[in-house]
C-alpha cells in the first residue's frame, strides 16, 4: 500500500513595506545650547519637523533634514 500525499499549499509572499525615511535635526536653544535628534516616526519632513518642535519647546533655530 502506498501513502498517500498531501498537496503542498503555496504561502502567498509577505508584503513587505517600503521602510520610512528617517530624519535627523539640528536644535539650537534660546541660551545657546545645541542638541541633535533622530526622528524615525515620521511619515514626511513636515511630520519630523512638528515632532521635534513638540520635544524641544523653546528654540532659536532648527534644521532637519533626511538621514541617508
Amino acid at each position: 500500500m502506498q501513502a498517500q500525499r498531501k498537496p503542498v499549499k503555496t504561502r502567498a509572499p509577505r508584503s513587505s513595506r517600503a521602510p520610512r525615511p528617517e530624519y535627523i535635526a539640528a536644535v539650537r536653544y534660546l541660551d545657546g545650547r545645541h542638541e541633535k535628534f533622530h526622528v524615525r516616526n515620521a511619515d514626511n519632513l513636515a511630520d519630523a519637523r512638528e515632532l521635534v518642535i513638540s520635544e524641544v519647546g523653546d528654540f532659536r533655530s532648527i534644521m532637519i533634514a533626511l538621514r541617508n
